[in-house]
């Protein structure tokens, strides 16, 4: 009994002091989701410490305090560093938020220094990492940031004829004596598909094809069963698949279970599905330089070059990736955080993992899009 007593005494004096220790020396990057950075950051006198205080300001986004202490704040206006960090069209970043920061020092002198600074940004399909070298000078008894400033590239006036197929859907409607006759669904098949055990759990990939003659929204749902015949879980593909698919297309698909071991599964019910949509084939996304990197730091890079007349504000690159048999070994994606301006690369990287990426013989990338007030 007195040793339970002594033993949350110890917990609970425990508790206090790492409660006391957080609040009075706080992780910067914690400072800074807290709101409360300003107070709790170093003053600028030291490369790191300017670099913190800066990256602070601009997850509470006060631009205007973060661009008047840049020491090269003459080189642009505050609306072109505002628009670097945020997007200069509807993005990700638009409406991402700075879930953390990291800081690391590289090199320093006397009077400059160089630090590493890794942007964590939240947004409602995941996150993404923005990394910039920052190099930061001293100025009299305080440091200051050099910001390496990227200009969103400017799109001439010009014309872009187009050429694409585009399918209208016309609906039966209440007044129409047509019974219960509408518009048939498109057709769609599940041309490959097996499961995988991964460390995490369960994963089901493969493909699926439009076999019709018109667009269709797709979606997959898979659901484990056990030896029993009971259901383990379902779960669907959610963004590791292209949702819209034209006439004839393969899209693949990936479908992860987690806490899940595949001895546990005694078969998998797929269930595909398909709602026919109003679409077009515009706007065109070409991929130039794909290119597959082997391990350590495994992936396929690329370039996204729009090649029509609007802004494409989301895009999303999913990769499928194959043996030497042609079977599909793993599916992974991305979304480029900037807006696609009309014949302006962007590029694109989708890490592997390693022992994915010593099986890979082939690899296939395609993106899917998102403008406002259109889907595609």
């Amino acid at each position: 009994m007195n040793s339970g007593r002594i033993l949350a005494i110890v917990i609970g004096t425990a508790t206090v002091a790492l409660i006391v220790v957080g609040t009075v020396w706080p992780v910067p990057s914690a400072a800074a989701m807290a709101g409360s950075g300003s107070n709790l950051l170093r003053a600028s006198s030291s490369p790191q410490a300017a670099v913190e205080t800066l990256a602070n300001d601009i997850a509470q986004q006060a631009w205007g305090k973060a661009y008047s202490s840049l020491a090269n704040k003459s080189e642009f206006t505050e609306l072109e560093f505002v628009r670097d960090l945020t997007g200069t069209y509807p993005s990700l970043r638009t409406y991402a938020t700075l879930d953390s920061f990291d800081s690391r020092p590289l090199h320093a002198s006397v009077d400059e220094a160089q630090v590493q600074l890794k942007l964590r940004w939240s947004t409602v399909v995941g996150a993404f990492l923005d990394t910039r070298d920052l190099r930061v000078v001293r100025t009299g008894d305080r440091w200051a940031v050099a910001w390496p400033i990227v200009k969103e590239a400017r799109v001439p006036p010009q014309v872009i004829p187009v050429n694409y197929l585009r399918w209208d859907v016309i609906y039966r409607g209440p007044e129409d004596d047509w019974g219960s006759q509408d518009v048939e669904a498109p057709h769609i098949r599940i041309v490959d598909m097996h499961p995988v055990d991964r460390s995490a759990g369960v994963v089901i990939m493969g493909e699926l094809l439009n076999e019709d003659v018109v667009p269709a929204f797709v979606t997959v749902k898979a659901t484990l069963l056990a030896k029993d015949g009971s259901a383990i879980a379902t779960e669907d593909s959610f963004d590791k698949i292209s949702h819209v698919l034209m006439p004839k297309q393969v899209t693949p698909f990936l479908i992860a279970f987690h806490d899940v071991a595949l001895s546990e599964v005694d078969n998998v019910y797929m269930e595909p599905s398909a709602t026919l949509i109003a679409a077009s084939a515009d706007p065109v996304i070409e991929i130039e330089d794909q290119r597959l990197s082997p391990p350590p730091g495994a992936s396929l890079s690329g370039k996204l070059v729009n090649q029509s007349g609007q802004v494409v504000n989301v895009a999303h690159v999913l990769g499928t990736f194959y043996d030497k048999n042609g079977q599909v070994v793993w599916v992974a994606d991305q979304y480029v955080d900037r807006s696609l301006l009309p014949q302006t690369p962007v590029a694109f990287a989708i890490s592997l993992p390693a022992d994915i990426a010593v099986k890979v013989s082939s690899e296939r990338a395609i993106a899917s899009t998102y403008s406002s007030g259109r889907f595609q």
